[in-house]
């Protein structure tokens, strides 16, 4: 379970502190140092499958992307840094962001073509706080990978089930589309990529 620490820190703070081989993941929200569930062997799995199929795609396409391996996400106007499962970086916008040599963090949505977490313990942080944070910064596309429908029934319905949404940005706002079974997903990010959810959801079968 997701455990917040409680002492309240700034952005920069939070940066200064964070151990620089951790055991552990931690993100910052809204001031809060929160301690990240450890990830299981099938979330670790689900992930690895993912940054495959989708680096080979941008390649495919000549995009001028990459995954790294760690990166916080801080929305502007509060003092949170998030690390997603996946996120997807545009190189050259990398140029804009101040923060990204000294302290691996994007801040510009033109950074940030797509991001992606798998549900854990934490799902009200995914399909909450996230949610919202994104859709103001900016961020075109936002996947939540629901592998063992734990999120609320308000989210995935009821009876509850594994689903992937897939948040896109239209006018300003999130508008959510959701996929189960063997749908295919649709990503306005990555139109060709064919991927359906029970690949992705039989990965560690």
């Amino acid at each position: 379970m997701t455990q917040a620490l409680h002492q309240l820190m700034k952005f920069d703070e939070f940066i200064a502190w964070y151990p620089d081989n951790p055991q552990q993941h931690y993100e910052l929200h809204d001031g809060v140092i929160v301690e990240m569930p450890p990830a299981t062997g099938d979330h670790e799995e689900i992930i690895g499958f993912l940054v495959a199929e989708i680096v080979i795609e941008y390649k495919r396409l000549n995009l001028p992307y990459f995954i790294p391996k760690t990166a916080f996400i801080k929305p502007l106007e509060h003092e949170s840094a998030y690390s997603p499962d996946v996120v997807i970086l545009n190189r050259p916008n990398l140029v804009s962001e101040p923060l990204w040599k000294k302290a691996s963090t994007i801040s510009q949505a033109a950074s940030v073509p797509l991001v992606i977490e798998v549900v854990s313990t934490n799902w009200r942080d995914d399909y909450v706080k996230k949610a919202n944070d994104y859709e103001v910064m900016g961020i075109p596309e936002y996947w939540i990978i629901d592998y063992l429908g734990l999120g609320g029934k308000r989210f995935i319905g009821n009876p509850k089930q594994p689903t992937i949404s897939i948040y896109t940005l239209v006018e300003g706002e999130y508008q959510v589309s959701q996929f189960r079974n063997s749908d295919r997903l649709i990503s306005n990010i990555f139109p060709d990529l064919n991927l359906t959810t029970s690949q992705i959801f039989q990965v560690n079968q």
